[in-house]
């Protein structure tokens, strides 16, 4: 079966696969003992692996349904609980957050159709994703998309220890599609997403989500 790769990899493979073919040619003259040999090569092509997997980038088609609100990343839920949310709301709202791990696909696909009517991005610290803190203090970026049902729908892409760029494409007035390409965070972490107090919450604690397959929430 084909494996597609997101386009925001595409210099960190052809970097890691010329190392890769570089070192595995080098190394029978380094290492004279066999076993440090295969080692080391099993090494390299784990690395390798590692680092294709994480760019990869599923073909998951979907069927636009703006009466749901669709996981736009891969991961396990850790948070559902009210919060006051003071960058744009200014108000309470009901927090769903999703952690991905380095082994999750790491794009990220846009929740529901519809107007984005703002996105903007923050520096920050990069505190362990699952810090009470990151949503507000790491690097991030907060984009909110009008929906014809919902109304207005909050996600933010955080960075986490690992994560040093986030990727984000939403575009202040521009007309997005539930399950288009929504952006990348590199080697991390998590995404929040907020919704009106009162939101049909589809998901549970602990919940495995999967991006444009998994219903979050629900009208």
């Amino acid at each position: 079966m084909f494996v597609k790769f997101h386009k925001e990899g595409a210099k960190i493979i052809f970097i890691s696969l010329a190392v890769f073919v570089a070192l595995l040619l080098v190394s029978p003259l380094v290492f004279s003992n066999i076993w440090i040999l295969k080692s080391v090569q099993v090494f390299l092509l784990v690395f390798l692996v590692i680092i294709l997997q994480f760019f990869r980038n599923p073909d998951r088609r979907l069927e636009v349904n703006d009466n749901n609100i669709i996981a736009p990343v891969d991961g396990k839920v850790v948070v559902i609980e009210e919060v006051f949310e003071p960058e744009y709301f200014k108000d309470k709202r009901l927090q769903v957050s999703i952690f991905m791990s380095p082994i999750n696909v790491h794009v990220t696909r846009y929740a529901t159709s519809g107007k984005v009517k703002y996105s903007k991005y923050h520096p920050g610290k990069y505190l362990v994703a699952w810090h009470p803190k990151a949503s507000t203090e790491n690097e991030r970026t907060t984009v909110v998309i009008e929906n014809r049902v919902f109304g207005e729908i909050m996600y933010r892409q955080i960075a986490g220890a690992l994560a040093k760029r986030i990727i984000n494409y939403a575009e202040e007035g521009n007309q997005v599609r539930q399950g288009d390409d929504a952006g990348f965070i590199k080697f991390g972490s998590r995404v929040d997403l907020y919704f009106p107090l009162g939101t049909d919450i589809q998901v549970k604690i602990g919940q495995k989500a999967v991006g444009n397959r998994t219903i979050i929430a629900t009208k």
